[in-house]
């Protein structure tokens, strides 16, 4: 270790990245260059085949498999042979292959714009076509029945191979919304419907947010702008409320789960009995410190029991649905961080835990399936670095674990169908992409691609990565440093932080670029200090890790963050009069949390869709983190940033889309307005047209707009 100040210590230098001489990036290419001609080399929608041992994949706008054992690699379908069995159903063919994935050995689904298709490879026929529109959302397909659940406008549809369509809702009141997502994507909630395992029923969503004040945007589009009108349930306020149906399609009958009260509750991570005879939801009580995980009669709707509880002081957030095991019809898989760390355990239906499968100061992030005999469980987690992730398998019974993936870096796995093989691609900050063919217990079978270096002809900044302790004096703390281009340490160079900080978010990793987007290192070859750390609050650390901001967000996330500043301060070539600060969502706030609580040490800021006070924030996530405004007034008023506005002395740019549905146009202009109150002169500029982010091509204009504030006022 070595010894910077009595304030802070550099204890490992994890990384160093540095890259061949060449031209230099575009402030295009750093903003879309990474998704473009700067991503690395690799197979174009690599996939098991359904139930084999074989891989496919497309080239040349051609789709190939291969094998195992074999190393040949043989075409099985050609674009040609793909338009002309699209022509013979009197479908034009568009776009190739488009997203497609295996369902059936012989049978592929393609997605397309109008409609979904099923097409036989082996006949090269499109076997069933279901037609839809441009109003279709949330297009949920069971693999099973074929059938295709589907919203529109408010309204929940079932559609068949023959496009034969069955209403399951036709409501009228718009604050009635049927399959689609609730609880404002909270608690794992991607989708509103969940097919059955055969496919013949279907658990769907039903929300009620009428009762929900509604938020008023505004489209400017027309000759006279139009309201658009969301409800938007802000912490401590009304929220809606959520019943859980079922549809048979083959009869055409719906029952309700008979969830209880209150009405506002959350119903999260639904899942189905292997033998369809059951719903299993955990149930959130309103202020999130109470999970129930409940089994439900699919029959009848029936409360059945309460398998087990969860209780947190601070909040409990199931994230998971149950996995239940196919072999043993009594068991299940729960997911976890009742001890601090998301682990499995093992219950069976009685709501007897049998075991805790996984164990240890470590994050398990992804569930990836069980072997044949379901003895183990595959599995990605934490276990050799925060900064990495790795599969492992873990037997059942024994608990031993194997670690599957050796190499240092960033693991994604697919399992084929038997569980004997596994596609692993894995990047680092040595590796800009590998996939690798390797045998279930980790061994190599053979190296599918190991991707040059895409930047080889760009003239790279050297970037470092670093651990620091957080304000507590005792918890370790990722970073990662760009330094600029033709760095000289005898210089001083101006420093831009990049921040996030808030949870479900991790910004330092072992990947290639170290997770860094291509705008850091092009900020980098302009002259800047490029600095970015993952503070108390934010992902993959564990429960205490993360919630350490309960009841006062923004306290501890900025205490960390000036342990950087320290960092900064102490590398000796970093100018402390030109630091500035950067930031989106989450990352607004602190940015403007930041520059307001620590206001001599910020030359410029740009903070994008900031939240501003967590009272105009919604419920589900508000709530988790900081109660309601109600029983946490002193934490609400401590965080707020209209209470600060005063202290601001840097410049400061706020940036924000006009139509923002997730942080609200409020926040800002709140702030705004009490900066003009208080006669502090800031920057303001709006996206009139975007949401919460600012996509497409529009990003080149934002990231212009970023760039030059830091050049002009830094």
């Amino acid at each position: 270790m070595k010894k910077l100040s009595i304030l802070i210590i550099l204890q490992v230098i994890c990384f160093v990245t540095v890259f061949s001489q060449g031209r230099l990036l575009t402030i295009d290419e750093a903003t879309i260059g990474q998704y473009r001609q700067f991503y690395p080399k690799t197979i174009n929608q690599l996939q098991w085949r359904f139930g084999s041992e074989t891989y496919t994949f497309i080239k040349k706008g051609n789709l190939f498999e291969g094998g195992v054992k074999n190393t040949n690699e043989k075409e099985i379908l050609t674009s040609k042979e793909l338009s002309t069995a699209f022509e013979a159903v009197n479908v034009k063919e568009v776009n190739g292959f488009g997203s497609f994935s295996w369902i059936s050995p012989t049978l592929i689904k393609i997605d397309r714009p109008d409609g979904i298709a099923l097409l036989d490879v082996k006949t090269k026929k499109v076997e069933s076509y279901i037609k839809i529109d441009d109003e279709i959302e949330n297009a949920d397909f069971s693999i099973e029945s074929k059938m295709l659940a589907y919203t529109k406008a408010n309204n929940l549809f079932v559609a068949d191979i023959n496009s034969k369509i069955t209403p399951v809702s036709s409501e009228k009141n718009t604050g009635i919304v049927f399959g689609k997502t609730v609880h404002r994507n909270e608690f794992g909630i991607e989708k509103g419907t969940y097919w059955s395992p055969s496919g013949k029923k279907l658990a769907f969503y039903r929300m009620d947010e009428s009762m929900v004040t509604e938020y008023p945007l505004v489209d400017i589009e027309p000759r006279i702008a139009e309201l658009n009108k969301l409800r938007y349930p802000m912490a401590g306020m009304q929220s809606h409320e959520v019943t859980v149906g079922v549809f048979s399609v083959e009869n055409g009958n719906i029952i309700y789960l008979k969830t209880g009260e209150p009405k506002v509750q959350y119903l999260t991570n639904i899942s189905w009995s292997n033998d369809e005879k059951f719903i299993f939801i955990a149930v959130l009580n309103p202020q999130q410190n109470h999970m129930k995980f409940n089994q439900y009669d699919a029959l009848t709707g029936e409360f059945v029991k309460t398998l087990f509880e969860e209780k947190n002081d601070r909040y409990v957030e199931p994230l998971k649905p149950a996995v239940f095991l196919k072999k043993s019809n009594d068991k299940f898989i729960w997911q976890s961080q009742r001890d601090g760390y998301n682990h499995f355990y093992l219950y069976d239906f009685n709501g007897k835990m049998l075991k805790q499968i996984t164990k240890g100061e470590w994050v398990v992030t992804e569930f990836l399936g069980f072997n044949e005999k379901e003895t183990e469980l595959f599995y990605v987690s934490t276990e050799k670095s925060p900064l990495e992730r790795n599969l492992y398998s873990v037997n059942i019974e024994t608990g031993k674990t194997v670690l599957l993936t050796t190499e240092k870096g960033y693991h994604a796995a697919m399992l084929s169908d038997s569980k004997n093989y596994i596609l692993d691609q894995y990047s680092s900050i040595e590796f800009p992409n590998v996939i690798n063919l390797n045998d279930s217990k980790g061994k190599k079978v053979r190296e599918l691609v190991n991707a040059e270096n895409p930047m080889k002809d760009v003239s790279m900044p050297e970037m470092q990565m670093f651990i620091i302790k957080a304000a507590d004096g005792k918890t370790d703390l990722y970073g990662r440093v760009i330094k600029p281009l033709n760095f000289d340490k005898t210089k001083k160079y101006p420093a831009i932080l990049y921040v996030y900080g808030g949870p479900h978010a991790q910004l330092v990793d072992n990947t290639w670029l170290g997770g860094a987007p291509l705008w850091d290192y092009y900020m980098a070859q302009k002259g800047y200090v490029v600095i970015t750390i993952d503070n108390r609050g934010s992902a993959n650390r564990g429960f205490e890790f993360e919630s350490v901001i309960h009841r006062n967000v923004g306290e501890a996330e900025a205490l960390d963050q000036m342990e950087v500043i320290k960092y900064l301060k102490n590398l000796g070539y970093v100018d402390e009069k030109r630091i500035g600060v950067h930031g989106w969502s989450y990352g607004g706030f602190m940015t403007i949390n930041l520059m307001t609580t620590f206001p001599d040490v910020f030359k410029a800021g740009v903070a994008g869709g900031p939240v501003i006070d967590w009272k105009y924030y919604e419920v589900m996530y508000g709530e988790r983190y900081m109660d309601t405004p109600q029983e946490n007034p002193d934490g609400y008023q401590k965080s707020s940033l209209i209470n600060k506005a005063k202290n601001l002395k840097g410049e400061l740019l706020i940036i924000h889309g006009y139509i923002d549905d997730t942080v609200v146009l409020q926040n800002s202009l709140s702030f705004l307005q009490q900066c003009i109150k208080d006669g502090i002169l800031i920057d303001y500029f709006l996206y009139p047209e975007h949401q919460h982010n600012v996509r497409g091509m529009d990003r080149i204009h934002l990231m212009k707009k970023i760039t030059k504030y830091f050049d002009d006022n830094l």
